[in-house]
């Protein structure tokens, strides 16, 4: 077991970095992985529903991504851009915590305008890590401002236009909250998850909002001494009954993506999975042992990432390092638009 952050490095041509979505959401080629013994086979994720067993549970993360990149001037002049990362509204008051562009001359009391006016917001502190909190004012619903003048927060490695935001919710996201999509959901369609559920599987909700620091490197050298950033999360009681109930009946709990993963391991911590809401802060890497999980669907992620390491946890360095290399000498498609990977 490697402790060191520079042992989860890895060489990617930067040509197999996603940077669009396939045509078809489902048209993704799916690495299949024996997370106890490293076989790897090659398959698609239309043929998904032929990998999972009846009574398996499925658990997928309904949060939806805002259009949380806004655009505006600062009074006086200047142009600026807000990243919206936390929601810190109370009591009526909307505030959130934000990246702020140029940081030096978002300092308190800056105030903002977006649109024709329609948003304005005042720079009132620091957050965590050089981020501000902004209190917004707007004379219609927040979100439906949001929708109007907010741009979907692409990660950093995607430098091409997104032309339909649709493509970076999964078909099923209900609820608003996420600063990234929960990729792994990306690839599948109704017709897809249909066809699952008529094969016998139970597909089951959760809420993980995802933030940025999803993408934010491991700086430190030893993986033990990296502090893991906090995202929003909700266990609804009707999946935990889900997830007893696949129990009972000798099924499989398959988590779509590793927010979901982060999210049932969370409400594990104390032993008995239970419903309820909270901030967590859990970094997953190997010598974990996992609680919940029997399975995994996720895409490739970035090398000396947090989610790198998570994989990693649920089967092996080595045997993911080596289900990366046979990936990219086959030319799959990486991160967030890119190919997936099931490990059962």
């Amino acid at each position: 077991m490697s402790t060191k952050t520079s042992d989860y490095k890895y060489d990617l041509p930067e040509e197999l970095i996603a940077q669009t979505p396939l045509a078809n959401r489902d048209g993704s080629r799916l690495l299949v992985l024996d997370r106890r013994t490293g076989a790897v086979e090659h398959n698609m994720f239309a043929n998904l529903p032929k990998l999972l067993r009846p009574n398996d549970c499925l658990v997928r993360n309904t949060s939806k991504v805002l259009p949380a990149r806004l655009l505006g001037q600062m009074e006086g002049g200047g142009a600026c851009e807000l990243l919206l990362l936390n929601d810190k509204s109370l009591d009526g008051v909307l505030r959130w915590e934000c990246l702020a562009r140029p940081g030096k001359k978002l300092q308190p009391g800056k105030r903002v305008v977006f649109g024709n006016g329609q948003l304005t917001a005042e720079i009132e502190g620091f957050g965590v890590d050089g981020t501000r909190l902004a209190r917004f004012e707007c004379a219609t619903p927040f979100y439906e401002t949001l929708d109007a003048l907010g741009q979907m927060p692409l990660p950093p490695y995607i430098k091409e236009r997104l032309e339909d935001n649709d493509r970076y919710q999964t078909v099923y996201a209900k609820e608003s909250g996420s600063a990234a999509a929960p990729t792994a959901g990306l690839h599948f369609t109704e017709r897809l998850l249909q066809e699952i559920a008529d094969n016998g599987v139970t597909i089951a909700d959760v809420t993980l909002h995802v933030g940025l620091g999803t993408f934010r490197p491991v700086k430190a050298d030893d993986v033990s001494d990296h502090i893991m950033h906090s995202e929003h999360a909700i266990l609804p009681q009707e999946t935990v009954t889900a997830i007893q109930t696949c129990r009972q009946k000798g099924g499989r709990i398959i988590a779509v993506g590793t927010t979901v993963c982060r999210l049932l391991e969370s409400f594990a911590a104390e032993g008995e999975l239970k419903a309820g809401e909270m901030d967590t802060q859990l970094f997953i890497h190997p010598g974990y042992q996992f609680k919940v999980l029997d399975g995994l669907i996720t895409n490739f992620h970035l090398p000396e990432s947090t989610l790198l390491m998570l994989v990693s946890a649920f089967s092996s360095r080595e045997y993911i390092l080596n289900a990366y290399k046979q990936a990219v000498d086959e030319k799959y498609r990486f991160f967030s638009f890119g190919d997936a990977m099931l490990m059962i």
